[in-house]
């Protein structure tokens, strides 16, 4: 017996859909992992993405992470971005 295909409404969004994402570095410019809850994010659109950055950005200097650079798939949109301002 096997195991049903999980449904699309339960399936994560796959990077097509989701094409926005945030590199997190340090002060050298180093990808930081910043845990789980922040590493992997992605987003359906640009708004999105600077939202999230928005609303998390203490928390993520908090983790080490001194400033962002936003994607699109792999072309880099801008950054990086200082969180400490």
């Amino acid at each position: 017996m096997s195991i049903p295909d999980v449904p699309s409404v339960f399936k994560q969004p796959s990077a097509a859909e989701r094409p926005w994402w945030w590199k997190l570095v340090d002060g050298s410019g180093e990808e930081v992992s910043a845990g789980d809850e922040y590493a992997g994010q992605r987003f359906a659109n640009q708004g999105d993405a600077e939202s999230w950055v928005g609303e998390v950005w203490q928390e993520l200097l908090d983790a080490g992470v001194t400033a962002v650079i936003l994607f699109e798939h792999d072309r880099q949109v801008y950054g990086p971005m200082n969180l400490s301002a």
